[in-house]
């Protein structure tokens, strides 16, 4: 079968870095704002930078919204493509996508930990995913984010800042990683390469 990678492009989000990680891979990324590409495509990319509430503002503005929700391939949302995909985040009190449950919640600074949190953390796996397979647990991902959703029912995996926090999510064909695997050196191609086998 014929990966096609849709990455949704809010522009909003540095695509440079996913499209370079994708093709080493193999596989070619194709930013777009397209609702019919985005269904047609094997697999979809949700990233972002910036906040939760222009995310959902560029979201709507494209008409994207409903498109995502109703996806059945798989779906990979990245740092704040992650907390978009959850029932809301208490960043500016914003209404998400809901395919995820639960709210993104600010993290908590601590001595020595400042928010937001910048730099690489070491995942542990708590739950049995393809994404993150026994023999990798326990790997090291690049971060960069001053929310994050609390563990839960659907934490796949958990890093730790001030309190554990989901690092990987998991929800039917929906899937989020906190960390940035595009800059994440080998550990974040090895996560990229399972997601498009899925």
């Amino acid at each position: 079968m014929t990966r096609t990678v849709a990455i949704v492009d809010t522009g909003g989000a540095n695509l440079t870095s996913l499209c370079v990680a994708l093709e080493r891979l193999g596989v070619r990324g194709v930013p777009t704002r397209d609702a019919d590409t985005i269904r047609g495509a094997s697999h979809v990319v949700l990233p972002g930078v910036g906040s939760a509430a222009d995310g959902m503002r560029r979201l709507r503005a494209h008409g994207l919204v409903d498109c995502l929700r109703s996806l059945a391939q798989p779906v990979l949302g990245i740092c704040l493509g992650l907390q978009l995909l959850a029932q809301a985040s208490e960043e500016e009190d914003v209404e998400c996508l809901g395919v995820l449950p639960g709210t993104v919640r600010r993290l908590l600074p601590a001595p020595g930990l400042p928010v937001p949190n910048m730099g690489w953390c070491r995942v542990q796996a708590v739950a049995a995913n393809p994404l993150l397979p026994g023999d990798t647990d326990g790997d090291w991902f690049y971060f960069a984010h001053g929310y994050a959703l609390p563990p839960a029912g659907d934490t796949v995996a958990l890093a730790q800042h001030a309190a554990p926090f989901s690092a990987i999510v998991a929800h039917g064909n929906f899937l989020g990683t906190q960390f940035h695997p595009e800059r994440s050196s080998a550990a974040g191609a090895r996560l990229l390469a399972r997601f498009l086998a899925l």
